[in-house]
């Protein structure tokens, strides 16, 4: 059953839930294990389509040195969810996950593909993507670090940034896939921060933003008021920026 509307939770970091109009659920970056998430990965009892921007441990659902044991894996493991992912990191999840019941899509930048009723882009992200294997042997490569455009069953679009810094070609996002609203990183050292994240916002011509990665750690310095400002600063006051606090949800 659906109520017709998408309810977005942001449970800290970069990791997101959205339920979508037609009663779907998507996991966006499932690091329940951060510093600032109430729930607890193994409470997640459904997920319909999982979406992992990148190999880091924090989007995956770990300490670092230990992705093998990822809070998304688990997930997968439990919920058997459609998960469209980059090709690299495709090729490892069938070798940890496959056989589990998990539908594994590997596609790259550009790519679309149908997910449990939903359209799910894959667009460029500004990042990287390795970490620390489990042997501590130096970086395990999961493949280039993306963003995703979800289209829902009501037609609406959002967009998750994953870790990026602003990039010229969000334009490019606009203008092929038209997002209503983006959750952008803001916290800085790591990804954009506040005046970054204004500019994306302006290129993406989005009305609504959900900050993410941004409070977990001291060194992750942006906050939504500085957005805010920055956005004002360019005259795009009237772009609506959410802030619940982890846990929290904002209802479209």
């Amino acid at each position: 059953m659906s109520d017709g509307e998408t309810t977005i939770t942001w449970w800290g970091h970069a990791c997101v839930e959205v339920r979508t109009p037609g009663g779907k659920t998507i996991i966006f970056d499932p690091w329940f294990g951060n510093p600032k998430s109430p729930k607890p990965a193994a409470e997640i009892d459904r997920c319909d389509v999982l979406l992992v921007t990148h190999g880091h441990h924090d989007h995956l659902g770990s300490a670092p040195g230990q992705v093998r044991e990822a809070d998304a894996l688990a997930i997968a493991r439990r919920t058997k969810p459609t998960w469209p992912c980059i090709h690299e990191l495709s090729l490892w999840l069938e070798d940890r996950i496959g056989g589990a019941g998990a539908e594994i899509i590997g596609c790259n930048l550009g790519g679309t593909v149908e997910a449990r009723g939903l359209k799910v882009t894959l667009v460029r992200a500004d990042h990287s993507a390795g970490d620390w294997s489990a042997e501590g042997q130096g970086p395990l490569y999961l493949g280039t670090p993306v963003g995703f455009v979800v289209e829902l069953e009501d037609g609406s679009r959002i967009y998750h940034a994953g870790d990026t810094n602003a990039f010229g070609d969000m334009r490019l996002i606009r203008d092929l896939h038209r997002p209503d609203l983006a959750m952008l990183p803001i916290g800085g050292h790591y990804t954009m921060g506040p005046r970054e994240a204004a500019l994306a916002v302006e290129l993406l011509g989005v009305g609504e933003v959900l900050p993410i990665h941004y409070g977990t750690f001291p060194i992750l310095v942006g906050r939504p008021t500085a957005l805010r400002d920055e956005l004002a600063a360019r005259g795009l006051g009237d772009v609506g920026v959410h802030e619940p606090e982890p846990g929290g949800s904002v209802t479209r």
